[in-house]
């Protein structure tokens, strides 16, 4: 079967000679310094390459960490809107290749005695057949639209970057849920110390206030000294109940983030001694360590989908040509259907071009247009905020262990003011009231002791999070 030579090369030269009208991509000029502040200039590198099994090496939260990473139900909402976003683009890609068809068809026919006898005014006669049958079978295309100006390579393009958008959203999602696993378990950790702490405090001030009555039995002690004692058992006994209450919060808060209620064997004690991380994380000085984030990768993605958005908005000034073709045989009997000289063809371009549309296509092409500026602000707004993360996570760490080296030197020291203070409560030298004014420095230090600690764990856990740790 022969076919016109000019068919295939229409289709050639359609196909090889579209253009592509989106605005070439720059990357935006990124809106903050060159450097990041308060950053070590030994060990360089990015905390990305960390992986989080490397970075947290406390074994319990490590289980409630992969633990997580099954179960999380925000995770699995990322992870299913991955998949929705790469079978869009599947559909996309679809759209630019032809949709070929086959079909094969039989009809059969018999016309009517009276029918015969009116259109040939001629008396119906039985022994001529009056049954006629068609065979006919056929492949082709349908309405292929032909991508001259790039409306389709356009769109494919915007699906592409959205679905790598939506995967850069779920690995943001993930650093997100470890951080916040880790965070949540820390200060579940540190209020079960606060807790403790409480709970020593409050028998202490049960046996003061015990010896308290005793002393006013025997005259050496007042009744102000009694109702001072029983107001800060009190005080303290208000305390331990919220605490309590605190702690179980925070376990609803861990449950929640984990998906999955965490077993009792991988709930922590307290705040690790030696902390739950490693001590230090390598931070590079330049600001280009923030590209590593998948929030910012994610909104680069979608300024990339912005911008090939403008070049499907300008192609729908242009015509549009679509291409019709089919190639088959056709026979009145089945037995000759493929024979030589049975063959049909047929092509049917097709151009549609835009005359008056009441400024809907202007209308969409400013609407791509301010799409992509609104990308372009969310992108640079995306690392000013990450850069003012990392730098504020970073000022912290500067200053962090003189923090906590001053706290704990303040909680010796008002442990051992009470104990000195109590000694001359005893001997009459002192007021029972300054015994409780130390009593009330030394559960407040104690209890300051325990944030100081847990600010130190949790910086080196924002810092982590802040520079695009998480994935591996």
């Amino acid at each position: 079967m022969r076919y016109p030579a000019w068919t295939l090369g229409v289709l050639l030269s359609l196909s090889l000679g579209g253009c592509d009208l989106a605005p070439k991509y720059v990357r935006p000029a990124m809106p903050v310094p060159p450097s990041l502040p308060n950053s070590s200039g030994g060990e360089q590198g990015a905390a990305a390459d960390v992986a989080w099994r490397n970075f947290f090496v406390e074994p319990r939260l490590q289980q409630l960490i992969a633990l997580a990473l099954a179960n999380n139900r925000d995770l699995r909402i990322a992870v299913a809107n991955v998949a929705q976003s790469r079978a869009q683009f599947g559909a996309r890609k679809a759209d630019m290749l032809p949709t070929v068809s086959g079909n094969g068809s039989a009809t059969f026919q018999k016309e009517s005695e009276s029918e015969i006898s009116a259109l040939t005014g001629v008396p119906y006669n039985s022994a001529i057949p009056r049954q006629s049958n068609a065979y006919q079978a056929n492949v082709g295309i349908s309405s292929w639209e032909i991508d001259l100006f790039g409306q389709l390579r356009n769109q494919t393009k915007e699906a592409f970057e959205t679905y790598l958008a939506n995967k850069d959203a779920r690995d943001a999602a993930q650093v997100l849920l470890i951080s916040e696993v880790a965070t949540d378990y820390l200060t579940l950790a540190a209020d079960k110390d606060a807790l403790a702490i409480a709970e020593t405090t409050a028998k202490s001030d049960q046996a003061t206030l015990d010896l308290t009555r005793t002393l006013m039995r025997i005259g050496t002690a007042s009744e102000i000294d009694v109702r001072q004692a029983q107001g800060s058992y009190d005080s303290t006994s208000a305390d331990l109940a919220r605490r309590t209450a605190v702690v179980a919060q925070d376990l609803d808060a861990l449950q929640l983030v984990v998906g999955a209620p965490p077993p009792a064997d991988l709930l922590p004690d307290g705040l690790p001694a030696a902390g739950a991380t490693i001590p230090q994380l390598p931070v590079g000085l330049s600001s280009t360590v923030l590209l590593r984030r998948p929030d910012i990768a994610e909104a680069e993605h979608k300024l990339r989908a912005a911008n090939a958005d403008i070049g499907a908005a300008r192609a729908a000034f242009f015509p549009q040509i679509s291409l019709t073709t089919t190639v088959g045989t056709y026979s009145t009997a089945l037995s000759g259907l493929f024979a030589g000289g049975n063959g049909t063809w047929s092509v049917a371009p097709q151009a549609t071009l835009p005359i008056f549309d009441f400024g809907k296509n202007a209308a969409n092409l400013r609407y791509s247009k301010a799409s992509r500026d609104l990308a372009v602000a969310q992108y640079e707004k995306a690392i000013q905020t990450a850069f003012k993360e990392v730098a504020d996570a970073l000022a912290q760490r500067a200053t962090i262990d003189r923090q906590l080296a001053g706290q704990t030197a303040f909680a010796d020291d008002a442990a051992a003011t009470l104990r000195l203070t109590e000694l001359r409560y005893r001997t009459g030298v002192d007021q029972f009231l300054n015994v409780l004014d130390a009593q009330r420095t030394l559960y407040s230090a104690q209890q300051n002791l325990v944030s100081a600690r847990l600010t130190e764990q949790s910086n080196m856990i924002e810092l982590y999070r802040s520079l695009g740790g998480g994935l591996r």
